[in-house]
């Protein structure tokens, strides 16, 4: 997921002061609220999610600069469930975002403000949320919410196992960039994408570098991140956090680069493929997985050795050109199985020949459809980057790709996305939103 270019800064901002996030509402119908907001107003549900912690399911309504939260209990004896009961249906709470939650809470301590959480705990889009009294708000419950990709970059690093069938799915991470929004969600308005994952004072969202390690037979890596050749004017420009890297995740998940069998690319971007080589100590340039073959698109080979104008920027030969050097590039031209249990097929759309890692055993199934749905937030048909090449492609390649995702109970694993490694997509009443585990 790469731009042309971008603007130089000097890394990530927030707002000084609280911000509204969203207007909660409890509703005890959701068909009726739905029937209301999204029919008769024409307000479009952007996501849904199972808050286990709050027993509630959310519903989220972008409307202007902020959103509606259509609050639906998913237990008897939960908030929401009394309050409807008590109440009936109607406005919840107010939640307003801070970019540090502890210090808002420790000032309303301090000034003897009644705190139904003195610390904060988990909320929807993996966020940490604590609630004011009503009390102490002139009546009106407030929730302070800190978005999850304004936490330390530690929170990105941390790896996940899964297991489809006889295989194990450990997703890694090689840490962030910021990326101009615009870039990253398209002909999508900021103010529906701007809830989700909030711009600093250039643009940028924070956006995470994922891959996937998939353990059967062999070892293999899935992408392989930024790797360690950029120079500080790129870091600066892009606004890279490496703090906790690939190195650490994998060590995290007690592999070696040793272990690695086979890395293959999803394509060639400088975020996908810098990891996947390194300098020695005499600055020479060497794969970086000593043991591993690298299986490259055929197509995807050709068009980054031999860029155009608008693709230069995205391809650093550093990053490939060696593994042919080393005599470890293997490239293949069709859709085929790299190894069993795992296949690829080509979407396009991102670039021509970007391919998408399918993974099945034992019934079982997972996807790392990487830059054809870099995020939770472009299941949405019409979110898809400004940096993709070949837009219409990605339309007709992520519809079809979501259709069988949803009838194959597929486990998606998102490359880009600060806040979710992976999740289902389910569909209800002919709407899809993400499930996350």
């Amino acid at each position: 997921m790469t731009p042309q270019s971008a603007t130089r800064g000097a890394g990530p901002s927030g707002p000084a002061n609280p911000t509204l996030d969203h207007i909660g509402i409890a509703v005890g119908n959701l068909s009726d609220a739905l029937s209301f907001y999204r029919d008769a107003l024409g307000l479009e549900v952007d996501t849904s999610e199972v808050v286990a912690s709050q027993r509630v399911h959310a519903h989220f309504i972008p409307a202007g600069g902020s959103r509606l939260e259509l609050l639906e209990a998913t237990d008897r004896d939960s908030a929401i469930a009394k309050f409807v009961d008590k109440r009936g249906p109607g406005l919840h709470h107010i939640t307003l975002r801070v970019d540090d939650i502890r210090e808002p809470l420790a000032q309303l301590k301090a000034r003897g403000a009644k705190l139904i959480d003195e610390q904060p705990r988990p909320g929807a889009e993996g966020a940490l949320v604590a609630f004011i009294h009503p009390s102490s708000a002139h009546g009106v419950l407030v929730e302070l919410k800190q978005p999850r990709q304004s936490e330390t970059s530690n929170l990105k690093s941390e790896i996940s196992r899964h297991t489809v069938g006889d295989l194990e799915l450990i997703s890694v991470c090689d840490g962030s960039f910021r990326l101009d929004g615009g870039a990253m969600f398209g002909v999508v308005p900021k103010a529906m994408w701007g809830q989700r994952y909030p711009a600093d004072d250039q643009n940028r969202v924070e956006i995470a570098v994922r891959q996937l390690v998939v353990r059967g037979t062999r070892t293999m890596l899935v992408d392989a991140g930024f790797g360690d050749k950029t120079d500080d004017a790129f870091r600066r420009t892009f606004a890279l956090d490496r703090r906790r890297n690939l190195d650490h995740a994998l060590a995290d998940a007690g592999i070696a680069p040793d272990d690695i069998d086979i890395v293959l690319a999803t394509h060639l971007h400088w975020d996908h493929a810098g990891g996947f080589t390194m300098r020695d100590a005499e600055g020479r340039l060497r794969p970086r997985f000593p043991r591993a073959r690298y299986v490259v698109r055929r197509g995807e080979w050709e068009d980054a050795t031999q860029p155009d104008a608008r693709t230069r920027a995205n391809y650093v030969p550093d990053d490939f050109l060696p593994l042919m050097e080393a005599g470890v590039l293997e490239l293949v031209g069709d859709d085929q199985t790299i190894m069993p249990g795992v296949k690829v097929k080509r979407t396009g759309g991102h670039t021509r020949h970007h391919q998408m890692v399918l993974v099945e055993s034992n019934g079982q199934r997972a996807a790392f459809p990487a830059d054809l749905m870099p995020t939770s937030a472009h299941l949405s048909l019409p979110w898809i980057a400004a940096v993709d090449l070949f837009p219409v492609e990605t339309l007709a390649s992520k519809q079809a790709f979501v259709q069988e995702a949803v009838a194959q109970h597929t486990l998606v694993f998102f490359d880009h996305d600060p806040q979710l490694r992976a999740a289902y997509i389910v569909e209800q009443n002919g709407k899809r939103s993400v499930q996350p585990l």
